[in-house]
């Protein structure tokens, strides 16, 4: 059986060809037109100049916007669950953590957003996007507390939610010692204040 014959790669070598006569043309134009060259280069760099001048001033004023929706605890309303782990995410990292992550997911185990806290230590946030009348339940704090400290090894868990905790659900946080951010403590933090995590370990 005759071999094929293999095909000879044909673009790469257009390519190059083309892309010599272009610095060829290029190469002679400079130096038919050295003036005119100048006025071209110069044009083309102040171009670049303004259009990232812009693209700095767009992504600067985004970040200003963001930044004040973030300062209120109304605009989650409408997010989904991971928007609001997004969310929580940015006020962890205005208060002062670092290293932080949104890992919520399949097999999170319970968390949601992990951080390092200006004290060194490890924070661990489950995040509740709920509607106002949905109230946390005990069975939520106890499940947490289960992973929190043993799994994900928190020094400062947390429960963050845009609704309330049911009295059972606080009683069995403050037995095994998470903090509890309710829709009222979240909007406190958003606008400005302390973050749990200092308050309560103060």
């Amino acid at each position: 059986m005759a071999k094929r014959r293999k095909r000879k790669k044909v673009l790469p070598r257009v390519a190059v060809a083309a892309a010599v006569v272009v610095a060829v043309l290029v190469w002679w134009f400079v130096q038919a037109h050295p003036v005119l060259s100048a006025v071209i280069a110069g044009a083309g760099l102040t171009a670049g100049a303004v259009v990232l001048v812009l693209r700095l001033r767009g992504r600067r004023a985004e970040a200003v916007r963001q930044a004040e929706l973030d300062r209120a605890v109304e605009s989650t309303d409408g997010m989904s669950g991971s928007d609001f782990e997004q969310w929580t995410a940015r006020l962890l990292r205005r208060s002062g953590c670092v290293d932080v992550e949104v890992v919520g997911g399949a097999g999170d185990a319970g968390a949601d957003v992990v951080a390092v806290a200006p004290d060194g230590g490890r924070v661990v946030v489950q995040c509740k996007r709920y509607a106002p009348t949905n109230k946390v339940g005990s069975e939520a704090v106890q499940r947490f507390s289960g992973t929190a400290r043993y799994y994900h090894r928190a020094d400062h868990p947390l429960i963050v939610t845009t609704s309330t905790f049911t009295g059972p659900a606080r009683d069995v946080a403050a037995r095994v010692g998470i903090t509890l951010v309710d829709r009222r403590r979240l909007a406190e933090w958003a606008r400005g204040g302390a973050a749990p995590i200092l308050v309560d370990t103060a």
